[in-house]
């Protein structure tokens, strides 16, 4: 309690900070002659030490301002020893190879590798992948409680990053980006995210201004290392929502390594908890593996691959949910008839060949290919009472509906398919040169897309057909006869090939360096990107380029506070993908644009010492002007383009970001964030994005219990203002602006380690557990009603729609274990 009660003063009073202590701290990964990690690799200055965990990684944080000599020990290597002499709160990269037959002596030189906080990315442990309760664990759900970053649908793994949408974020693994089904459109049709949290090693994110290697989108970046295992290892998770296994091998000589992660995952326990009543029978699960061989000491090959098999089987039965006041207490009631099956198969590799020059040039070659096959099908008939509940307490039908204001039914009819094959090429390749360091690259991308859809929606109201809202027409049955046509209320019919075809090529440079006894860092780039959309229905094709300026300057100034500013921007492009291309009723419009953004980035980092242990308090406010907008609309997860670039928009914002060892040994941070974003549609005036998410709180913590340190516990808290999207998608926005209730909701877990690194035994039936604990997870914990879209019902007494709220998950238990061996 007293450890919660100082952290509560650290949030909510800003404190002045004006002691530094007077060290530096050096960063590293230690590696063998076959550029592997070593794990467990003694480290020591006098009375300082730590160890390199499974992935060679160290942190030792030692004296500033004065010779310190560091050795590296390990029974199965040789020492190393290295002499540093670093700057008050520098953050030296020291990365030595530790060898089995000579006796080495180290020689310090002080140009280590570039600090990524330079480049404003946010680095994440992985350990806390696995860790940190969520109804969708995993990469996506820390993201979720960075700054800048949104969304208000815990099944979703989608997520919104500083008034951008879904589909501009960049997500890459190993370097090659990886894509998301096409035709999902609420997250509980999901299952599982791409990134599969065992097998990850490294983790990267940048919320803007980001260089020139990355791709062509608006919003962020999400890169992704998966692990080259040093040892053979098993590990295992299971809870009541799915389990995974992933196994890692390396040969003795460590030319070859091996890694294979398998999924599987199932929401019936989320699903069955929300207001619907259903039979729900999921099938999520999938294959991942990622293999290396080093032929040479300068050629190695990779291979990374993946098979997902996604079933969704989906039968509404009822709901009941209630609204209005005390006063005046109102409840629809459903009864459904019908079913959905939805289906999606995806099939992904890619192999890449590495070859390293010499030790200035290293080149690569990287073929993969994405394969999805998705079906959508569904015939629901909703048969629906909205009415007066009786609220007398005590009596027999409390809660019921007695009396019916509107009654009718709704028939939903889909058959859509799509079918896409995504193939790449790209030669890549990294000069240094004394203090510079060049990247460039050439690629080439085939997508080919065929799609079929087939969507219409019938609703009646008291027997009576309501026309579509683009009808003149309105039917005053049954006090006046209705002489027009039957028409659906919504109808989306098309079929669609396209094959788009993109050239992508860029080249940037980077330096360190000194600006008197100031430390700078210096990037420059830029991306170009040619493509080619080819129409077979029309016979249309269509050719544009674009060009990408963009770069970054650091500066770390000799102070005695640890002080980091920096500045990012450019000209960022989006050309369209093929859900950009295609408008709301279906059709493909291959003249569209690439959306622009001209983009401003200003950041500090301030790092700092409480308690003796270390924090960073990271600030960054960020500028957008789009132009040639795409505008759209935003239901659950789906999204619908108008498929033409009649806006412009802004988006400015500030986030805020406290992380550090609130827990010794342990990372928590606290996350803030303000933004605004609007649109300006054919020159009507500025209303929010379906985006506009103002205001953004979030918290993930980690605690112990004193008494019983084995004891673990983990919060994710977060708070996000609601979003404009409560009014009909079909809606004129600038007539309807609705916004979403307030997004609030924490998760808790408690986990009890029996097993792990600091605690381990030599006989027993706890022998061969490398880690081992039993976890206990309250999601939703104070059972709050957040809603993710509305349900619109008219009563056809008085003509009035009432929005009725479509709620997410409430409160919902979950247990689970974690094991490795």
């Amino acid at each position: 309690m007293k450890k919660l009660k100082l952290t509560l003063k650290l949030l909510f009073v800003l404190l002045p900070i004006v002691a530094l202590a007077q060290t530096a701290t050096i960063n590293g990964v230690i590696l063998d002659e076959f550029n592997q990690p070593i794990d467990a690799v003694n480290i020591k200055s006098g009375d300082l030490g730590t160890q390199t965990n499974s992935n060679g990684f160290f942190s030792l944080k030692i004296p500033a301002n004065t010779d310190i000599t560091v050795v590296f020990s390990h029974v199965s290597f040789k020492n190393v020893e290295a002499t540093f002499n670093l700057k008050k709160g520098e953050i030296f990269e020291f990365n030595p190879i530790m060898k089995q037959d000579a006796v080495q002596i180290s020689t310090v030189v002080l140009n280590g590798k570039k600090r990524k906080d330079v480049e404003g990315i946010i680095t994440i442990a992985p350990d806390a992948l696995i860790k940190i309760p969520g109804a969708q664990a995993g990469v996506e759900n820390l993201l979720k409680t960075l700054p800048g970053v949104s969304s208000n649908n815990e099944l979703s793994t989608q997520y919104s990053v500083r008034g951008g949408n879904y589909d501009e974020n960049l997500i890459y693994v190993n370097g090659i980006e990886v894509y998301r089904p096409f035709l999902i459109r609420s997250g509980q049709q999901e299952g599982l995210s791409f990134v599969n949290s065992d097998l990850v090693s490294n983790i990267e994110f940048s919320a803007g201004g980001f260089q020139a290697k990355y791709g062509d989108k608006l919003s962020s970046v999400l890169d992704i290392t998966y692990k080259k295992p040093t040892d053979f290892g098993v590990a295992a998770n299971l809870s009541l929502l799915g389990g995974s296994l992933a196994v890692e091998t390396a040969s003795n000589d460590s030319k070859f390594t091996g890694i294979v992660g398998l999924r599987y995952r199932d929401n019936s326990l989320l699903v069955d908890a929300q207001e619907t009543e259903t039979n729900f029978n999921p099938t999520f699960a999938d294959l991942q593996s990622y293999f290396t061989y080093r032929f040479t000491d300068k050629f190695e090959l990779s291979f990374l691959g993946n098979a997902s098999l996604n079933k969704y089987n989906y039968i509404p039965l009822t709901r009941q949910t209630n609204f209005g006041t005390l006063d005046n207490p109102l409840a629809l009631v459903v009864r459904y008839e019908g079913q959905e099956k939805d289906q999606y198969q995806t099939l992904f590799g890619a192999l890449s060949a590495n070859y390293k020059v010499n030790d200035d040039l290293d080149l690569s070659l990287v073929t993969s290919t994405y394969h999805t096959t998705e079906e959508e099908y569904f015939d629901i008939l909703a048969q629906y009472a909205l009415g007066e509940v009786n609220s007398n307490i005590g009596d027999d039908n409390f809660g019921e509906v007695e009396f019916a204001e509107g009654i009718g039914s709704q028939l939903n009819h889909g058959r859509n398919d799509l079918d896409a094959l995504i193939s790449t090429i790209e030669a890549k390749g990294t000069y240094t040169k004394n203090e510079n360091e060049f990247k460039f690259s050439v690629k080439y991308t085939n997508e080919d897309i065929r799609d079929r859809l087939v969507e219409w929606e019938v609703i009646d109201s008291a027997g009576f057909s309501i026309n579509p809202p683009s009808s003149d027409a309105f039917n005053e049955q049954p006090y006046e006869p209705y002489q027009g046509p039957l028409e659906a209320y919504q109808n989306v019919r098309a079929t669609n090939s396209t094959v788009i075809n993109r050239l992508q090529a860029y080249v940037q440079w980077s330096l360190r360096s000194k600006i008197g006894e100031h430390d700078v860092w210096y990037n420059a780039g830029v991306r170009s990107h040619s493509w080619t959309v080819d129409d077979a229905l029309t016979n249309q094709s269509v050719s544009q380029s674009v060009f990408s300026p963009r770069a970054q300057f650091a500066i770390k100034p000799n102070w005695d506070k640890d002080m980091l500013f920096r500045v990012s921007g450019g000209l960022y492009y989006q050309p369209p993908f093929y859900r950009e291309l295609r408008d709301r009723f279906g059709v493909v419009n291959a003249d569209v644009k690439a959306q622009k953004s001209v983009h401003l980035v200003v950041g500090n980092d301030y790092s700092f010492k409480i308690w003796d242990r270390p924090f960073k308090l990271t600030s960054e406010a960020y500028y957008k002007k789009l132009t040639d907008v795409n505008p759209y609309t935003l239901e659950n997860v789906r999204i619908r383009y108008r498929a033409n670039n009649n806006a412009e928009a802004f988006a400015y914002g500030l986030d805020l970001r406290l992380n550090g060892e609130f827990v010794p040994g342990t990372e928590s941070w606290f996350s803030f964030g303000y933004l605004k974003t609007e649109e300006n549609i054919n020159d009507r005036g500025y209303i929010p994005r379906p985006t506009d998410q103002r205001l953004k709180f979030a918290a993930l913590f980690q605690d112990y219990v004193p008494n019983i340190p084995s004891m673990k516990m983990y919060l994710n808290l977060v708070y996000n203002t609601g979003l404009p999207g409560g009014s009909p998608s079909y809606a004129d926005p600038y007539v309807y602006q609705n916004r979403l209730p307030d997004y609030k909701r924490a998760d808790v877990g408690l986990q009890f380690v029996l097993v792990d690194k600091d605690k381990q035994f030599d006989s027993g039936w706890k022998k061969p557990f490398k880690e081992l604990s039993f976890g206990f997870e309250i999601f939703n914990v104070f059972n709050v009603q957040n809603s993710i879209t509305n349900t619109w019902v008219r009563d056809v007494y008085s003509k009035r729609q009432y929005a009725i709220a479509n709620y997410l998950t409430p409160r919902v238990f979950n247990v689970r274990t974690t094991m490795r061996f």
